[in-house]
């Protein structure tokens, strides 16, 4: 299988499919790179080279005890963009993923990428503070966190089978597989990556990063996600963004890359070829 191993010699799995120019998936909190598949399928089978990694402690790569945080996953990422030598690069975040692209510009820069794409995403800021009045309150990610601690099993469960994607709402329709797959990939993050990665993605200001993107940028988010509110994360960030272009499904959940692969692959594929070299 094929590594990138980063300076901590920690090894990062990435899978590598099709050719042309690059695209760069990178998953939400506590999933790993098969969480994209529909979609890379989608993009690799339309001309495009897709990279989707696992983040440090998810899925294929070393459980690691530290670097569970921002700085880091984007620091992985460069690793694995600058070991493949990826240029002109549309870098797709979804959920944590999405925190881990703009912590990349805040840290790297945009000189190996051509285009943002922001997926149901963690920016700006989800955590309600004095300067963030209209955040989460922390109870909730203490609540999360205390959850993991007790029954982290439980816990993937329920949010499979209730806000992740919409399951709890009347009509819903998604599938027993979808859920007990969110429930495998969850399973097979480490225990401590996993519990540190809820305060990377809840606790992590990403103004400065969002201020930094100076390619074109597209948000799409549903607007009844239960877990990244859409006024906290796709509609603050569309309006942070300077030129950013805001995708809105209506009704949709958090989890749209299993819900509305199709929209969401169509519309990943009509942006990608608005770019012009």
């Amino acid at each position: 299988m094929p590594f990138v191993t980063v300076s901590d010699g920690t090894r990062i799995f990435y899978k590598e499919w099709g050719s042309g120019r690059p695209v760069v998936l990178s998953h939400g909190w506590p999933l790993n790179s098969d969480s994209w598949e529909a979609q890379a399928l989608h993009l690799a089978s339309s001309g495009y080279r897709v990279i989707a990694h696992d983040r440090r402690g998810h899925g294929r790569s070393t459980q690691t005890w530290h670097g569970n945080e921002m700085d880091t996953y984007a620091d992985d990422l460069a690793a694995v963009v600058d070991t493949l030598d990826l240029r002109d690069a549309t870098l797709v975040g979804f959920s944590t993923g999405g925190g881990e692209v703009a912590r990349y510009i805040g840290r790297h820069g945009t000189a190996r990428v051509a285009q943002v794409v922001l997926v149901s995403a963690v920016p700006p800021f989800m955590l309600k503070t004095d300067d963030n009045p209209g955040g989460v309150p922390a109870e909730v990610f203490d609540g999360i966190r205390a959850d993991s601690l007790t029954d982290r099993a439980q816990l993937y469960k329920d949010l499979a089978d209730g806000p992740f994607f919409g399951h709890n709402r009347p009509g819903s329709d998604v599938s027993q597989g979808v859920r007990d797959v969110f429930w495998l990939q969850s399973m097979a993050a480490g225990h401590r990556n996993a519990y540190e990665c809820i305060a990377a993605f809840s606790a992590t200001d990403f103004r400065p990063d969002l201020d930094a993107i100076d390619v074109p940028t597209l948000v799409i988010h549903g607007d009844d996600d239960q877990v990244v509110p859409f006024e906290v994360g796709g509609k603050a960030s569309a309006s942070r963004v300077k030129g950013a272009r805001l995708t809105v499904y209506p009704g949709a959940p958090h989890g749209i890359t299993d819900t509305h692969k199709r929209q969401l692959g169509d519309d990943l594929l009509a942006f990608l070829e608005e770019y012009q070299p």
